[in-house]
C-alpha cells in the first residue's frame, strides 16, 4: 500500500487536514480530517510502501497496545484511506 502522491497533511485551526496538491487531486466535495493517531501514521508512512502490519507495528511501539487491536485499527484506517482515494 502507498499514500497517493499529491496529498499532504497540514495542520489548520488545530485540526490535521489532508489537502491535495495539483488539480488532478482536488475534490471540492470532500474534506479529510485525521485524529492525532492517524496523523502520526500518515507522517511515518508518507512516501513509503507499507502494509497493514507495518501500520500495526507503529501503533504497538508508540501506544503499547496489543498487536490484535493495532491490526484491527490499522485495517480499518487503511480501508478508510483507500475509500477516500488518498491511498492505494
Amino acid at each position: 500500500m502507498r499514500i497517493k502522491n499529491g496529498f499532504v497533511l497540514r495542520e489548520m485551526c488545530g485540526e490535521n487536514i489532508i489537502t491535495a496538491e495539483g488539480i488532478e487531486n482536488v475534490r471540492f466535495d470532500k474534506l479529510i480530517s485525521l485524529n492525532a493517531t492517524a496523523a502520526y501514521l500518515w507522517n511515518e508512512l508518507a512516501g513509503k510502501e507499507f502494509t497493514i502490519e507495518d501500520m500495526a507495528d507503529l501503533l504497538v511501539n508508540r501506544y503499547e497496545i496489543s498487536k490484535e487491536v493495532a491490526s484491527k485499527d490499522s485495517a480499518r484506517l487503511a480501508q478508510a484511506w483507500i475509500d477516500a482515494g488518498i491511498a492505494e
